[in-house]
């Protein structure tokens, strides 16, 4: 993995305003050899992202997964747009594995950072401006007119004396070559770009046409069942399947990489033949691990200096000389992704290949784990990217883990092969949001603003070891661990931050919102203290701190505003504000709360994101509205705690979400800013926690330093 110029230009560049240069459009060969183009059947098909039929059907690829966050709208908004296409009239596919499909900035094609609109603008809108351009030369020279004189609407390109639809073209057009340059359209007269749009997917999943992973059912396909270590890093040391082989239904077991897998004609054979194994595991130096443990060993490392990451100003001097200071710690938990749609994968090996359906975040790199796992050549298998109930990371996995075992299995078993996790499956085996602890040592001057900032991590890094290793910076802490705490947007003269990463033999990975979820709740929560300990409020304390940040400041102040701060609210309820910049967007909360007997109830998130464009608006908030679900089922509930070397927490009895009767009324604020696009997936999430958690300190007094809340109130 690198980053360079050279891997940059594959995904393309603009020229001059207006003009573009195409990037990359999809030449490479495609399922069954040919071209991707021109695998697509008759038509025009100019790149990798669009296909215009004679029947006047018209086309979208999407190589971005679609779980819920919106983007099988938005990207064909952006396509349709350029294309002159209403998007509700697009076929909407989603893309197979191809190096058109990678992301600008590295060569993998997958589906994370909240980058999926961002990194696709200007890719799909010059997929459509070049079809569309091509259509409009074939009309031209169908007619004997100039290209100039013609215009394009909701399909058709339209002329002097008549109109012809994009299908009736589409042959005559195919015979042309794609442009080398494309006039986008003005933005002033976007008609798709930046209004509301309706999802796309919504009928589909209304009507249960969407087809989701755990839908897929192969034609001899059996149905499997994996027993992997109850402990972390335990191995398996024997088992007895006479018991599971007595079940009606089961057709094999065999041991596996990850433990043992019981196949079946079905899934609840399949489970039933997993419990009825005896197994001795060897549970090795995992089993002494607990959360207890973790924490004595992370306080530890916080009493000791760790790796610079940030140093600015004369810290230790500041801190000597504040008015006031303070010596704080905070704690967040290991969370899991608990994703609606458990895990679940469909493999078929043949001598020929692997065919793979799944909903993965991960299409190139799921693809090349199982190439290499079959000592195949990567165009050997295919990734047929399903809908996802959920991903949050979680489908984004560094190992392609549950891909493998289907993998794996099908090759053992000569036949297609479905493995479904359980719900306990899914808590239990980890590949969870890190543990984390920070200290955060600040001091005020007299005139109660901080003055001095001194904030120590510890915590698992979680691009080590990973295809993305490649982006952390020599001599430098990981990434994941700082976002957020290093170059943070308040501006405290004096400010370090070093870091201690970590390690142990929980599997962790990417959860929504990576290390912002960490770091946005130590900042906002300090910041508020320093507030309170140089008595000030809140709020006009963050004014003076981004006062040179204009954006920030506009998006504080819009979720401020719309909440009335500092006007009264109903009795017992009460304020908390916090902000956060993350994946490109800046996001302010103000959490309106109650607690009564230790129950803290939130009424109301206001929520003000200034993302750039936004090119659904509609989906802007829904995400937003998401984003406070998941942020609040974090905050007040979720924790896994390790006892033994395992997880204590195992389904939603005991690992909670939050129910309707307790989401609060979510307003949120577009704030047109002029700055680039963001994202909208997971900036969301990280202020959602310290603006609770401030505002049960105006409502009790009592600060919440670690999280979940019940664990502290």
């Amino acid at each position: 993995m690198r980053s360079d110029r050279r891997m940059f230009l594959i995904g393309g560049t603009a020229v001059a305003a207006g003009l573009v240069v195409p990037w990359y459009l999809g030449q490479r060969a495609g399922p069954g050899g040919l071209p991707l183009a021109a695998s697509r059947g008759a038509g025009l098909a100019p790149n990798a992202w669009v296909h215009v039929a004679p029947d006047n059907t018209v086309t979208v690829w999407l190589a971005k997964s679609e779980m819920g966050q919106g983007v099988y709208t938005a990207l064909a908004q952006i396509l349709g747009e350029e294309l002159d296409v209403d998007p509700r009239k697009l076929r909407i596919e989603f893309a197979p594995v191809d190096a058109a499909y990678n992301s600008p900035f590295a060569p993998l094609q997958f589906t994370g950072g909240s980058m999926s609109i961002n990194t696709s603008y200007e890719q799909l809108r010059m997929a459509g401006a070049s079809a569309r351009a091509m259509l409009v030369a074939a009309a031209a020279k169908r007619w004997g007119v100039a290209a100039a004189t013609l215009r394009t609407h909701d399909g058709k390109v339209l002329g002097p004396d008549g109109s012809a639809t994009y299908g009736e073209l589409a042959i005559e057009a195919a015979r042309r070559k794609p442009p080398r340059n494309v006039v986008l359209k003005d933005p002033a007269n976007f008609r798709y770009i930046g209004r509301p749009l309706r999802r796309l997917d919504s009928d589909l999943k209304i009507t249960g046409r969407a087809r989701f992973g755990i839908d897929v059912i192969r034609p001899d396909m059996a149905h499997a069942a994996l027993a992997r270590s109850p402990v972390f890093g335990g191995r398996l040391r024997s088992f007895d399947d006479s018991g599971a082989r007595a079940v009606p239904g089961v057709l094999d077991v065999k041991r596996v990489s990850a433990g043992v897998a019981v196949l079946a004609t079905h899934t609840w054979a399949a489970l039933q033949g997993r419990d009825a194994l005896r197994i001795e595991w060897d549970e090795g130096a995992g089993a002494a691990l607990s959360t207890d443990g973790l924490r004595t060993q992370y306080r530890a490392l916080l009493q000791q200096q760790g790796v610079t990451a940030q140093d600015v100003g004369d810290v230790d001097a500041a801190l000597g000389s504040g008015a006031r200071a303070i010596d704080v710690e905070y704690e967040l938990p290991f969370l899991a992704h608990a994703c609606m749609e458990p895990l679940n994968c469909v493999a078929h090996v043949t001598a020929e290949g692997c065919e793979v359906w799944t909903g993965t975040q991960f299409q190139s790199p799921d693809r090349d784990a199982a190439a290499a796992l079959l000592g195949m050549r990567p165009e050997q298998v295919q990734i047929h990217t399903q809908f996802l109930g959920g991903g949050f990371g979680r489908r984004a996995n560094p190992q392609s883990d549950f891909v493998l075992e289907a993998v794996e299995l099908a090759r053992e078993a000569g036949r297609p092969v479905k493995i479904t996790w359980t719900r306990e499956d899914d808590m239990r085996a980890g590949w969870y949001r890190p543990f984390g602890l920070s200290r955060i040592r600040a001091a005020v001057d007299a005139d109660g603003l901080p003055l001095a900032w001194h904030h120590t991590l510890a915590t698992q890094p979680l691009l080590r070891g990973t295809l993305f290793a490649g982006f952390i910076p020599k001599d430098q802490p990981d990434p994941s661990i700082v976002e957020g705490a290093m170059h943070m947007p308040y501006a405290i003269a004096n400010l370090r931050v070093s870091v201690h990463e970590a390690h142990s033999v929980v599997p962790v990975q990417w959860w929504r919102s990576v290390g912002h979820s960490h770091t946005a709740f130590a900042v906002n929560s300090a910041i508020d203290e320093l507030a309170a300990l140089g008595g000030r409020d809140p709020l006009s304390v963050r004014r003076v701190l981004l006062a040179d940040k204009p954006r920030h400041l506009a998006v504080l102040n819009a979720a401020a505003q719309r909440a009335g701060w500092g006007r009264a609210l109903e009795p017992g309820h009460f304020h908390g504000i916090a902000l956060q910049e993350s994946f490109g967007s800046i996001v302010a909360q103000v959490a309106e709360v109650s607690v009564k007997g230790g129950a803290v109830r939130v009424h109301r998130m206001t929520c003000a994101i200034d993302c750039g464009l936004a090119v659904n608006p509609a989906g802007v908030i829904a995400q937003m509205e998401s984003a406070v679900v998941f942020g609040l089922t974090a905050a007040l509930h979720g924790e896994i705690r390790i006892e033994a070397g395992r997880a204590v927490q195992s389904n939603f009895d005991d690992y909670p979400l939050l129910r309707i009767g307790q989401m609060p009324f979510v307003d949120t604020i577009l704030v047109a800013g002029d700055g680039p696009m963001g994202g909208a997936g997971e900036p969301g999430v990280p202020p959602v926690a310290p603006a609770v958690c401030n505002a049960i300190f105006a409502a009790t007094g009592k600060r919440i330093r670690r999280l979940p809340v019940t664990s502290s109130l």
